[in-house]
């Protein structure tokens, strides 16, 4: 009885790359673990079935494995991992047919081949992923970017537009209406680099760097660069009249508050004032803008017909001369169409921005109500009898 060797209860799983064992022993002291050809052995003190006592056994695995086997002592376990040399799933775990008496499945960690497949699947997938995003960089490191990114891009045509606001407003101060006849001359070039680089605020609309609606913000663009670059640009007829003056002016005065707010928006912050003028500057200068506009494409219409410019006959035997001025009166009416379109989204965007900002105002008062300056805004039949359907702007600010 002396001499009997003792066998701890053995409970074992496996993955393609691995095999786990557990050996029920508690308090071990002092295990000797190894793999010699291809057989792990194992001796350890310990309280197990028997009791305190020293217990052993010995596996032959099926296939190879490597000579380095990986413990970790519990209080009440030892728990074993053995590497196996080629990942490839085992039909058991010993070399004999017959298993071991003191060996079992571990129904803890047991999975089958097919569960073990979609395991190893998943852990592949989540390391591509991992590397993906590595490659990528993090989330919070796309976001500073993206950020950077649209806070220069701001400043530029922040920068840009101010500079011809500030220009024309000094040549006007110093030479009076004599600055109206030659405002293209002057500051055309900065035009032209501003409304370019104008045309990335489309692109970061259409591929989802901005929130901006595509439409209005495409409309917006093509409307100017074709006052720009069509009416202006390509007639020096035009370049001399005063309308050019009232168009560029108008254009920078919005810029100037337009890009200011979005640089504060990629940081975080918000001004009041400037979110005023921002939803506040267009009332009024987006009609005038408008009429501007309108004006120089009228004003265009006898030049082009003089000239002939983009003027052209249809083919026999048709033979109809088409001028440019007839897609000029066409182009009147869409920009007035397209022009109440857009009022309607800027309206519908400054009445999200106003209701963000009560609801945030409510949130913030507690105790008794503080005095509040209101301009509401309602658009359609307001509850006074016999009044016209009016816009009136709903805008609160803590006094």
């Amino acid at each position: 009885m002396e001499n009997q060797v003792l066998t701890p209860h053995v409970y074992w799983a496996q993955r393609h790359h691995e095999l786990y064992l557990r050996v029920e022993l508690s308090d071990v002291q002092n295990p000797a673990i190894s793999i010699t050809e291809n057989v792990l052995h194992f001796k350890a003190q310990g309280h197990g079935a028997k009791g305190d006592n020293v217990y052993e056994f010995h596996l032959e695995f099926l296939d190879l494995v490597k000579p380095e086997p990986v413990y970790k002592l519990t209080q009440r376990q030892v728990n074993i991992t053995v590497q196996k040399k080629e990942s490839q799933w085992w039909e058991r775990l010993t070399k004999q047919e017959k298993r071991p008496l003191f060996l079992a499945p571990d129904f803890d960690r047991w999975l089958d081949e097919s569960d073990a497949e979609m395991e190893l699947r998943a852990k592949e997938e989540e390391q591509l992923n991992k590397l993906r995003l590595e490659s990528q960089g993090s989330p919070e490191t796309l976001t500073s970017l993206k950020k950077g990114y649209l806070f220069m891009y701001n400043l530029v045509q922040f920068l840009g537009f101010s500079w011809i606001f500030v220009n024309m407003t000094v040549r006007f101060f110093i030479l009076g209406k004599e600055s109206f006849y030659d405002t293209f001359h002057t500051v055309a070039d900065m035009m032209y680099f501003c409304q370019m680089l104008a045309a990335v605020e489309s692109i970061n609309a259409a591929i989802g760097v901005t929130k901006t609606p595509v439409v209005p913000s495409l409309f917006q663009l093509l409307g100017r660069n074709f006052i720009l670059f069509i009416i202006f640009g390509t007639m020096e007829e035009m370049q001399n009249k005063a309308v050019v003056f009232f168009v560029f002016y108008i254009w920078s005065t919005v810029e100037i508050f337009r890009y200011p707010f979005y640089m504060l928006s990629c940081i975080d912050m918000d001004w009041k004032v400037l979110t005023w003028l921002r939803y506040t500057v267009w009332i009024p200068l987006y009609p005038m803008g408008c009429l501007a506009e309108a004006v120089s494409v009228i004003q265009s219409i006898p030049v082009f017909n003089e000239t002939g410019r983009f003027s052209f006959t249809l083919p026999y035997p048709v033979k109809i001369k088409v001028r440019f001025s007839f897609f000029l009166q066409i182009y009147l009416i869409l920009l007035f169409l397209v022009a109440d379109s857009l009022s309607r989204g800027i309206v519908t965007e400054v009445v999200i921005q106003l209701a963000a900002r009560k609801k945030a105002i409510k949130a913030s008062v507690q105790g008794p109500a503080r005095r509040q300056k209101a301009f509401y805004l309602t658009i359609g039949k307001p509850p006074i009898p016999h009044v016209k359907p009016c816009l009136l702007i709903n805008f609160y600010i803590k006094s």
